[in-house]
């Protein structure tokens, strides 16, 4: 039935503002309240997050390892046939020969070899690797540490590389990192410093 010319339009109630829902067992905070924001969690340090991956050495460090090589077969095939000059033995050419092949065909792998060298800082320990056919992985605990010590052989000094040698109190796991560049060895040192002064601490 239609409604009469000037009737008044009753104006329609506003809805009811919405509520969130409430898990059983919260009282819920009386309307009005400022209700804070969940903290945020707090950031990690970044220089204590383990590493994802495996960290390699320098590639330079090939150019050491195959000047070392080379200096050890100059010696021993050297002496070989200085023996062999002065007493003439039928074996001393065989032997020197013998140490010139072995040394060459190090010298060919000596790429892989280094690049199977790798470690990783871990959220409690230093875990390092090496080796192709024969591989070798230690486990350091930075509490164990007791001496983290820097060296720099003639031609790692020339090409800007050093080693860390990581002393425990078992010699089984004393650790050597070769091919480090000398300023990632003076960080990486002191870093391992701390965490293994921490550590021990027990903090």
């Amino acid at each position: 039935m239609p409604e009469p010319e000037g009737a008044p339009v009753e104006a329609p109630e506003p809805a009811a503002p919405a509520v969130p829902d409430v898990p059983a067992g919260v009282e819920a905070a009386p309307a009005g309240t400022h209700v804070p924001a969940p903290a945020a969690a707090p950031a990690l340090d970044a220089a204590h997050v383990p590493d994802v991956e495996w960290r390699r050495v320098s590639p330079k460090y090939i150019v050491v390892e195959v000047v070392g090589s080379l200096i050890g077969m100059v010696v021993f095939v050297g002496a070989l046939v200085v023996v062999h000059l002065l007493w003439q033995p039928w074996w001393a050419l065989w032997a020197a020969g013998a140490v010139a092949l072995v040394s060459l065909i190090g010298i060919a792998l000596e790429p892989r070899r280094v690049r199977s060298i790798g470690y990783r800082l871990r959220e409690d320990d230093l875990l390092f690797r090496r080796g192709i056919m024969f591989q070798r992985q230690v486990a350091v605990p930075y509490g164990r540490m007791q001496l983290i010590d820097i060296t720099r052989g003639p031609v790692a000094r020339a090409l800007g590389l050093a080693e860390l040698k990581f002393v425990t109190a078992a010699a089984s796991t004393a650790v050597t990192v070769p091919g480090i560049p000398m300023e990632e060895a003076d960080r990486l040192r002191d870093e391992l410093v701390a965490l293994a002064e921490t550590r021990r601490a027990g903090l």
